[in-house]
């Protein structure tokens, strides 16, 4: 099929080169020119893994262009994905749709046959009825079908999690869009994808939900260690305790430094803010907002518990400073509230990331990026592991013999008798 992706970030690209990858004629469009040009060099704008080599491939076999001309793209295709971003509105919980909006009213005069219009964007519910409405006044409404698909794509697995899907949600009622649809999913159906067929409002509304019941679950087991903390229990019992539930499950069931990322933090605030104007209270999901937004303090204070309240000129070691490990996703990072609050009280603040150096922290003078682990880890007064990547995972902490380290792990990532049996001040979340 032919297929037009608007919007190189990180949902479409990825679905551009999964879909080409198919067998689809895939047509990415952005209004970033230098973007495009990288693309076409094998150039991707952020990290994932696999995905510049898929990139690559498909580019390489013509199935997959790269194009800055919006109106002559939609032409050429058949169903157009609209993948551009939704941010939080500034000093609100609302979602910004003014980009997929400004789009709408371009796409209108590019539409010469029945196109299959796609909101792949996370968008509030009855946003597809506010693009039929605008397309209507300038298109026959037989040459246009509008459809809400989400996407679940979790950075750092979102190859796999696009060919083989949990689920594929298409919300129409429109018979022969559907089908169509689910002819272009073929594929992923045959190896056992689940293909749900909704109203539009409703497929809107299960992306915010998944992602504010998947965020409740982070903040729950969060809240739980802080209990298993003050009473002696260790919540890697209770985590697989519950998680072996099969109504609980053991997925999302392990505390942290709280959520944070291009999804939930975002998404649990748009919908409170989709309830608002329904005169509807989500009182669950109020909470859990807060909750994560009250970690990085919690967290905050046991740091400086560990360090005798004496922050002033201590050599404080990030591993890691992503909101998760395998992206390079700064977006609502805790360290981006850690590590200002650090540099305030006096800290040395130096940081490894296997993704590199981040712009985020350039204008502080206390901030410096490491090469490597060795130097980061050099003469540190703790060591705080940030995210989970896997070479942090294996770290050997004997080779660092020049002194006593004290280690603070949030993603409670190694043993906690190892780490004790080898004489390291070692401290976790929720044991």
């Amino acid at each position: 099929m032919k297929l037009c992706i608007i919007g190189c970030g990180y949902v479409g690209l990825v679905s551009a080169t999964c879909f080409a990858d198919l067998g689809n004629q895939v047509i990415c469009v952005d209004n970033d020119y230098d973007k495009i040009e990288n693309l076409k060099l094998g150039i991707i704008p952020f990290y994932e893994p696999g995905l510049r080599e898929l990139v690559t491939k498909n580019y390489d076999a013509n199935r997959l262009k790269f194009s800055t001309e919006l109106n002559n793209s939609i032409k050429k295709t058949d169903i157009v994905f609209i993948c551009v971003g939704t941010p939080t509105k500034k000093n609100s919980f609302e979602a910004d749709i003014s980009q997929v909006m400004k789009l709408i009213k371009k796409m209108s005069s590019s539409i010469n046959k029945f196109k299959i219009i796609v909101t792949k964007s996370t968008v509030p519910i009855i946003t597809g009825d506010r693009i039929e409405k605008i397309l209507s006044k300038k298109v026959n409404k037989k040459n246009f079908s509008v459809v809400s698909n989400p996407e679940f794509l979790r950075e750092g697995e979102a190859i796999r999690d696009f060919i083989y899907p949990d689920r594929i949600v298409v919300g129409t009622n429109h018979n022969r869009t559907n089908k169509i649809l689910k002819k272009l999913y073929g594929p992923l159906i045959s190896k056992g994808a689940n293909y749900l067929q909704t109203s539009r409002r409703a497929a809107e509304l299960i992306k915010y939900v998944s992602n504010a019941f998947l965020a409740t679950k982070i903040a729950f087991i969060n809240e739980i260690s802080n209990l298993c903390e003050m009473t002696d229990v260790k919540i890697d019992d209770i985590s697989l305790g519950i998680g072996l539930d099969k109504r609980i499950g053991q997925r999302f069931l392990r505390p942290g430094p709280g959520y944070g990322g291009s999804c939930f933090p975002k998404d649990t605030k748009a919908l409170l803010s989709i309830a608002k104007k329904f005169d509807i209270n989500l009182s669950i999901i109020k909470s859990v907002v807060k909750s994560n937004e009250d970690r990085p303090d919690l967290i905050l204070k046991k740091i400086f518990k560990i360090l005798n309240y004496k922050i002033h000129n201590k050599k404080i070691c990030f591993l890691g400073v992503t909101f998760k490990a395998n992206t390079d996703d700064m977006r609502d990072s805790i360290c981006l509230k850690l590590i200002p609050a650090l540099i305030k009280k006096g800290a040395l603040i130096k940081y490894y990331d296997p993704t590199g150096y981040k712009k985020e922290f350039k204008n502080y003078k206390n901030v410096s990026f490491s090469k490597n682990i060795n130097s980061a880890l050099e003469y540190s007064d703790l060591i705080i592991v940030h995210t989970e990547w896997n070479e942090f995972k294996s770290l050997n902490f004997k080779q660092f013999k020049s002194k006593k380290l004290v280690i603070f792990d949030l993603k409670n990532i190694y043993s906690q008798n190892l780490m004790t049996n080898q004489n390291f001040k070692y401290y976790s979340v929720g044991r």
